[in-house]
Order: C-alpha cells, then structure tokens, then sequence
C-alpha cells in the first residue's frame, strides 16, 4: 500500500485538489442543465393541460431559477475546460484528439439548450400555450444529449477505444468507437438518472420546508408533489443501473472494484463488506456478509472476484477506504430515497394525498442534500478508483499532471471564483422568493395574471393536487 500511496504523493497535489473540486462543484449545475426543464415541463404541461393556474405560476417560477443556474453552471463549466488543458497537459497533449470529440459535441448541445432557454423564457406571455411548451422541449432534448457526451467522455477514461498510436501519440480516430466505448453503455444512464435524483428531491425540499413550517397550500404541496415524483421515479431505476454498473467495472476494472469492495486477495466465496476500514490485512468496524460478493458479482458463490494484490503495488488504488466508503454511502443513500419515494408513493395510491407527517417530511426536506452527496461520492469512486490512470492502462495520472509551481495560486483564485458563484446561485433565487411572497398568496400571485392562458384565479384553491 506504500508504494502506491507513493504514486499519489509524486503528483501535483494543488493540481489534483483544484479539479476535483471543480468537477465536484460543476456537476451540481450540470444535474440542473440535464433534469430541471423536464420538472419546468411537466408543471407547464399540467397547467396547460388541465388548466392549472398554480402549475403555470410554478413553471414559471422554476425557469427564472433555472435561468440563474444555468448562468452559474456556464461560468464553472468555462473555468472547467480551461482546467483540463493547463492542469493536465500530457492528457490533452497526447490524447486530446480522441478525449476532446465528446467535449466538442457537448459544447454543441450546450449551445442549444442555452438557446431554447432564451426562447422559453421570452415566450412567457408571447407565444400560445402549446406552442410555448414545445418551445421548452429542446431544452430537454439537448440536455441529455450534452450529458450523453460528456460522460461519455468520462467513460472513455476508464475504457479508452477508438485511435490507434504511433509513437506514443495518436494517428488515427474513430469518433464513433470514442463516444461509444465499453462503459458509456452503464455510465451514462447512471448519471442521468443521479441527475434527476438531485433534481427531483433538491426542489421537492425547497417544498418540504414551506409544509414543514405550515404552509398547506396547493402551491407548496404542488410544488413539492411534481419533482419529488421525478426523483421517486429514477430513484429504483437507479438502484438498478447501479448493480449494472458495479458487475461491469468488476468485470472491465476489477482493481476499482477490488477497492470498492475491499478486496485484497482474489478467491472464491468472497465477503461483502457493509462499511468498514481495511487496515494492515484486515477490515475493522465493518459488517461482512459472507460470500454475497461473489454472489453479487456472478450470481453464484464460487464466482471468482479479483483482489488488488493481483498487480504491483504502484498500480494498486491509493485510497481504497475512501473509495469503499464513499461507494457504501452512496448504495445507502440510493437504498434510503428509494424507500422514502415508495412510502409516499403507497400513501397516494391509497389516499390520493401528500404526507404531512414529520416523519417523512423532515427526511424528504433532506433528500435534497443526500442525493447531491450520493452522486458526489459516487464521482469519488469513478475518479479515485481509476487511479493511478488518468486513462485506464495507458496514461498515469503522475504523468498526464501539470508540473508548473503556480498552481496553488489558481487554486486559491478557483476558491474566490466558486464563492461568488454559490453566494449568487443562493442568493439570486433567495431574492426571487422574497419578492414572490410579497406579492401575496399563489392565489393572488402576480404572475397568476401574467400568464395570459391560465384560468381565472377564484378557481385556484378549489383545485385537489
């Protein structure tokens, strides 16, 4: 474990920290960029459809706030390419030509969504209902297909396809091999579907509060109804994907998995370890059920699970706590907003009704901040897992990392800029709803009147969720 720890320590630390960060950071706004105009459309939809003056005041409300973070998600989206070519200059120098083709096909899609966004929030009180929802549905669109490519982006890290080499550099590329490598298939589902968990489950607990403190209304039980079904949607889905995915990095990165599972000896019959710290041979604090990694891993107790003494130390994944735990955090956050979405979703197949116990709305005001940490933790296990490889195989991170001096200085000047980023991205929204309560109920709402094709606003609260 010394020697890879070494393999870690040889790197530029300050250049390490200051892109995890930013991955860490952006890919908040990037889970805005991908699920929130498919929450926007589903109250538009319902308002239009079904004649709901709150839905539309919702709708409306909700693409103001996107805007702002569509905003913020460009700017650490900008700061972030800027990263990869003066943080990593062997990553980009040798393998820019296939590693960038997802990225240039994420830049496009980004550039639509950011333009239907501009037409869906001009149309408020310019196009025709229908019209207007439609203008909305390319956000959603491209959204996807921007994550499709930059995860896929990801994905070829881990299973690099697609080019040849000569030399050392590349001579020739397959854009189709490169975006469609061996782990878009698992990647890129995961994600989208962690992008919808954060979303769904962030706004519904904006939600939570209000009818935590009282506030009974059809706009706050609406307002946490729409989104809170979003997350409880992808929330089994996603449990799903996950064993997926874990089976095929066990398969196509068994070293990863070998950290994600604590496995230090390959063998037969292998225990699945609940938690816990290895620590000179052994997992302490931890509970360990028998043979169920195997079973697991091939569905039978004598499949075989590669341990990571099965490569020389130097190759081995540095930190393989933090992995595992980061991994076993994130099952049990996924395994505990699945069980929160099924216990609402039992109560309104019964009594039609949202849950105003505390028991469920206090966790539910709190899902918000597990789904984000879920997926943070499950990016620690893709990015630290992979390592010591940038590219999995072929590209160690020591050597793809920048060897320039001055890199504590960004990193301190990539702190201000986050900072100011999240003050706005709080602040702004947090001035939207201060001036929205001040204008009165939802009933009384002013944006109930500007909307010029929702109905009359005395039929407001006569109107069951």
């Amino acid at each position: 474990m010394s020697a890879s720890l070494h393999v870690l320590a040889e790197g530029d630390i300050p250049a390490r920290v200051q892109m995890g960060a930013s991955l860490g950071f952006h890919i908040i706004f990037a889970c805005f960029g991908m699920a929130f105009p498919t929450v926007m459309l589903i109250a538009h939809w319902i308002g239009i459809r079904r004649g709901d003056e709150v839905a539309l005041v919702l709708a409306q409300r909700w693409s103001r706030v996107g805007a702002v973070i569509f905003a913020v998600g460009a700017v650490s989206g900008t700061v972030l390419s800027y990263e990869l070519g003066l943080l990593w200059p062997g990553l980009m120098g040798n393998y820019g030509s296939a590693f960038g083709i997802p990225f240039a096909i994420e830049g496009i899609w980004f550039f639509v969504e950011a333009i239907f966004m501009a037409i869906y929030l001009y149309g408020w009180r310019r196009l025709s209902p229908w019209v207007h929802w439609w203008s909305g549905t390319p956000m959603v669109v491209a959204g996807l297909l921007g994550a499709f490519a930059v995860v896929a982006a990801n994905s070829w890290m881990n299973q690099p396809s697609g080019f040849t080499l000569q030399n050392g550099r590349i001579a020739t590329v397959d854009p189709w091999a490169v975006v469609f490598n061996r782990a878009t298939p698992y990647e890129v589902p995961h994600m989208i579907l962690a992008a919808y968990m954060v979303v769904g489950f962030v706004v519904a607990g904006v939600y939570a509060v209000g009818l935590l403190r009282g506030q009974r209304d059809r706009y706050h039980r609406l307002g946490f109804l729409i989104p809170f079904s979003v997350g409880a949607v992808a929330s089994p889905l996603q449990v799903i994907m996950g064993d997926i995915l874990a089976r095929a990095v066990a398969n196509q990165q068994p070293i990863k998995f070998a950290a994600m599972e604590l496995v230090d000896n390959t063998g037969r019959g292998v225990t699945e370890w609940l938690g816990g710290i290895y620590w000179n041979g052994e997992v302490y604090f931890g509970i360990g059920v028998p043979y169920l990694d195997s079973i697991l891993v091939g569905f039978s107790p004598n499949t075989e699970v590669i341990g990571w003494n099965s490569v020389p130390p130097e190759l081995r994944v540095p930190l393989p706590n933090l992995v595992h735990l980061s991994f076993t955090g994130m099952v049990a956050i996924g395994t505990g907003l699945m069980v929160l979405s099924a216990w609402q979703a039992w109560v309104w197949k019964f009594r039609r009704e949202v849950l105003s116990t505390k028991w469920f709305l206090i966790p539910a005001a709190l899902s918000g901040f597990a789904a984000i940490a879920a997926m943070e933790m499950g990016w620690i296990v893709t990015e630290v897992g992979r390592q010591p490889w940038v590219v999995y195989g072929l590209l160690l991170t020591a050597d793809a990392v920048t060897p320039a001096s001055g890199v504590p200085i960004t990193l301190a000047v990539m702190i201000v800029i986050y900072g100011i980023l999240t003050i706005t991205c709080i602040g702004v929204p947090w001035l939207m709803s201060r001036r929205w309560r001040a204008q009165g109920t939802a009933a009384r709402g002013e944006d109930t009147v500007q909307t010029p094709y929702g109905p009359p606003p005395s039929r407001m609260e006569e109107r069951p969720v």
